[in-house]
């Protein structure tokens, strides 16, 4: 019964000797931590640019449209140009919608700093220092 004492306790020189790799493990989860925040934001941040390039061809359309509308409205065709004049605003209303829907997705992502990893590394260090508690997980 001593002796299963003892092999729980373990000496100075065994936990100092456990300090590395302990260190290393809190440095690999922090940078798992890191990689998954990031390419989290970074999805939002394509889905975001997606839309937005979305956006953008459909105003090379819009623009092709209003210069049919101006060829057509010139030509005085009132059935054409009137025509080209609907399809124009139902093409702008459809940027509007795009390019909102990516913004919004954009400013999900923003400020693309990794926020929970950076607040688990001032614990870690606050824990490292004795400031502070760290949280069990």
């Amino acid at each position: 019964m001593v002796e299963n004492a003892r092999e729980k306790k373990r000496s100075l020189f065994q936990l100092i000797g456990d300090v590395p790799t302990l260190v290393r493990e809190l440095v690999m989860g922090e940078i798992n931590l890191l990689k998954a925040e990031l390419i989290a934001k970074l999805k939002i941040l394509g889905v975001g640019a997606g839309l937005l390039l979305g956006a953008v061809i459909i105003v090379f359309f819009f623009v092709g449209v209003l210069l049919t509308a101006a060829i057509l409205a010139l030509s005085l065709v009132l059935p054409g140009w009137l025509a080209a004049l609907i399809v124009a605003f139902v093409l702008l209303v459809a940027i509007a919608i795009l390019a909102w829907l990516g913004i919004r997705e954009v400013k999900k992502a923003m400020p693309p700093m990794p926020e929970k990893t950076i607040s688990s590394v001032k614990l870690d260090i606050n824990a490292i220092k004795g400031i502070g508690k760290r949280a069990k997980s």
